[in-house]
C-alpha cells in the first residue's frame, strides 16, 4: 500500500457529495453518507476483512489476526458539515485503512503475529451538524449516550436517527469489537503546526465544553399591523442572546474561551409576521471549567434580565456536556518516540474541537495526532491539509497501530493499574 495508492483513495472520497468550492457535503445518514460508507464497505471487501454495522451505525472493518482476541480500534468519521470540508474526519478514516492494509501486509509477509486484532472504524455522526449532539456513534458506542435515545433524536425536517439510518441501510444489528486500545489521526483544525513548521501534533488533552439550548417564546403577530409598543418579537430578544454569547468571551483573558451559537431556526418565518419562537444553541469551551461554568452563570443571569425586558419566556437547557479529557502519558510519549523515528518534527498540543477520541477515551487508552491544517481553516469548502503532511500523518499512525496491535499502551496500562493497585494494599 504505496502512498500514491492513499493518496488516490483520499481524493476519489472527496468527490463524494462534493461541493462546488473544493468542499464536501455528507451530512450523516445522508444519501452522500451511504455512498461513502459503500466504499468503506467495498474497500473491505476487497481485502476479505469482515464488516460490521451496529445498532447506531458505527462501521467496523476487522482484522482477525488471532480468533477471540480483543481489537486495538482506528479511525474516525466519514460525515462532513454543511459545506465542510474534505479532509475533516474521512482523512483519519481512510489513513486507518491504508495503515491496516499495511500491517496486514507485514504480518502475511512472515512477520511476527501480534497478540491483538485490528478494526478501522467510521463513527456515525460525529459532525452533529444534522443529528445533535455530535460525537453520537462513538458516544454511544463507550457507553455515554443512550442508543435507544439516540436513534429518536430528529434533525431539523423531523426525519429520526432511526428512520435516516434505516432508509440508507446502515441500521445495523452486529456487535462491536472489543476494544483494548483506539487511535485516530485527525487535521488540526488550528494554525500551530503550521505556524511551527511541524508534522506531527501528540494530543495530550481536550477541552471543557458544553452547550445551552435556548428557546425563546414571544407572540406570533403582523409586522404591518402592529404597534411596535405591543410587540413581543422573539427575534429580536434571540439576535441580543447571540451578541451576548459572543461578547461573554470578553470577561475573560484573550483566547480562554470561545463561544459561538452557531445554529437557530425562527417560527413561522414568513416575511410579515413578527416572529413567536427562536430556538437557538450556544457553544461555550475552554481549558477551564472553572471558566466555562461562569460564563453560562453570567448568560442565565444576562438572558433572565432580558426575558422580563422584553416581556417574553426564555427556557434555557444545558446539554452536551463533556468534561476535559487526558490522554494517557504513554501514548502521548509513544507518538513522539515513533515521530522522531520517521523524522517528523512533533509538538505536545491540546484538542479545542470534540473528536471522537475523546468518547472511546474514556473507556480505553487512546491515542490522538493531528496534521497540519493551511491557515488553520475548518468546517469550511476552504479546508485544507496538503498531500505531503498526510501521507506522513498514515505513516506515523501505522506506526502507532502496530505498536498497539503488539500491546504496547494496554501493558504499560496494566501495569500502571497493578502498582496502584499494590499501594493500595
Amino acid at each position: 500500500m504505496s502512498a500514491d495508492a492513499f493518496l488516490k483513495d483520499f481524493h476519489h472520497v472527496a468527490t463524494i457529495g462534493a461541493t462546488p468550492n473544493n468542499g464536501v457535503d455528507r451530512q450523516a445518514a445522508t444519501e452522500e453518507d451511504r455512498r461513502t460508507r459503500d466504499w468503506f464497505a467495498g474497500f473491505a471487501a476487497e481485502r476479505g476483512w469482515e464488516v460490521r454495522v451496529d445498532g447506531i451505525g458505527n462501521m467496523f472493518a476487522l482484522l482477525e489476526f488471532r480468533p477471540g482476541a480483543k481489537f486495538v480500534l482506528v479511525g474516525s468519521h466519514l460525515d462532513s458539515q454543511p459545506l465542510g470540508g474534505r479532509f475533516d474526519g474521512a482523512y483519519g478514516v481512510i489513513a486507518g485503512l491504508h495503515a491496516a492494509a499495511r500491517l496486514e501486509e507485514q504480518v502475511r509477509a512472515g512477520g511476527e503475529l501480534p497478540p491483538f486484532n485490528l478494526a478501522v472504524v467510521n463513527w456515525f455522526n460525529e459532525e452533529g451538524g444534522r443529528f445533535a449532539p455530535s460525537i453520537m456513534g462513538s458516544s454511544v458506542f463507550a457507553g455515554i449516550m443512550d442508543r435507544s435515545t439516540m436513534l429518536e433524536v430528529r434533525d431539523l425536517q423531523g426525519v429520526s436517527v432511526r428512520e435516516s439510518l434505516g432508509s440508507i441501510g446502515y441500521l445495523g444489528t452486529d456487535a462491536g469489537p472489543e476494544p483494548v486500545s483506539y487511535a485516530e489521526i485527525h487535521i488540526e483544525q488550528g494554525r500551530i503546526l503550521e505556524r511551527e513548521g511541524l508534522q506531527l501534533g501528540a494530543v495530550d488533552s481536550s477541552w471543557y465544553t458544553q452547550k445551552l439550548d435556548i428557546e425563546v417564546l414571544g407572540e406570533q403577530s403582523h409586522t404591518g399591523a402592529t404597534a411596535m409598543a405591543d410587540r413581543h418579537d422573539a427575534l429580536v430578544a434571540a439576535s441580543k442572546i447571540v451578541l451576548m454569547v459572543h461578547d461573554v468571551t470578553g470577561d475573560f483573558e484573550e483566547e480562554a474561551l470561545v463561544s459561538s451559537v452557531g445554529q437557530l431556526t425562527l417560527e413561522p418565518n414568513s416575511p410579515i409576521v413578527v416572529p413567536r419562537r427562536v430556538h437557538l444553541v450556544a457553544d461555550l469551551r475552554s481549558n477551564a471549567k472553572s471558566i466555562v461554568q461562569a460564563a453560562r452563570d453570567s448568560l442565565l443571569r444576562d438572558i433572565a434580565a432580558l426575558a422580563e425586558e422584553h416581556d417574553i419566556r426564555i427556557n434555557v437547557k444545558d446539554f452536551d456536556i463533556r468534561s476535559n479529557q487526558y490522554y494517557p502519558e504513554s501514548g502521548v510519549e509513544l507518538t513522539e518516540k515513533l515521530a522522531a523515528n520517521l523524522g517528523l518534527g512533533v509538538r505536545r498540543m491540546q484538542t479545542m474541537a470534540g473528536h471522537d477520541s475523546v468518547a472511546m477515551n474514556r473507556i480505553v487508552p487512546s491515542v490522538m495526532m493531528f496534521i497540519p491544517s493551511v491557515d488553520g481553516v475548518s468546517h469550511c469548502e476552504r479546508e485544507f491539509s496538503t498531500d505531503e503532511d498526510m501521507v506522513a500523518g498514515v505513516e506515523a499512525l501505522t506506526a502507532v497501530a502496530r505498536e498497539l496491535v503488539f500491546g504496547a499502551l494496554v501493558e504499560e496500562d496494566a501495569s500502571s493499574a497493578a502498582a496502584a493497585g499494590a499501594g493500595a494494599r
